[in-house]
């Protein structure tokens, strides 16, 4: 489960659970973590191989994590191959989160993205009620790429509902 969460702060590679342990409360601890499915052992090599299919359907179904496009909004430039960001030419270092929100945020621009929008798609399904960690984040990602992060001109609060990055 924690290496399902860590894996989660940085890809959407899908995740099956295989495990020995059948109880209700691990499988819903897992699928919460951000796994894609659980498989109780025993099983059959058929069915594995099925969920592995459905699995990468779906994956292929959302695009995966990086198109392998290189995103420019404003100052800010995303080269999702090399997992490269500079703003007005500057390289800026980022966490997975912070990329990851980054980039979500850029392929959105000009879109105003709900508070659970964002964390679905930067934590997962399992934390998107959970605001606290998206004002965390934004917070730090703010100080990284604005010139004056108490008033944000890249990414700004649409209050009450959620973020919305500038399109210029």
């Amino acid at each position: 489960i924690d290496l399902t969460r860590e894996i989660r702060e940085w890809s959407r590679v899908p995740i099956i659970v295989i495990s020995a342990r059948g109880r209700e409360d691990d499988k819903v601890a897992a699928l919460d973590a951000g796994a894609d499915d659980y498989l109780t052992k025993p099983f059959s090599v058929n069915e594995l191989l099925a969920r592995v299919r459905v699995a990468l359907r779906h994956a292929a179904q959302s695009g995966g994590d990086d198109t392998g496009e290189i995103i420019t909004q404003g100052p800010v430039r995303i080269d999702q191959p090399r997992r490269e960001v500079t703003i007005g030419g500057r390289p800026v270092h980022l966490t997975p989160i912070e990329y990851r929100l980054l980039v979500v945020m850029a392929r959105n621009a000009g879109k105003v993205l709900t508070h659970r929008q964002i964390l679905k798609e930067v934590w997962g399904p399992s934390h998107a009620g959970q605001t606290h960690y998206l004002r965390v984040f934004m917070a730090q990602l703010r100080r990284k790429i604005e010139d004056d992060p108490a008033r944000p001109r890249l990414v700004v609060t649409e209050p009450g509902v959620g973020y919305r990055m500038r399109d210029d």
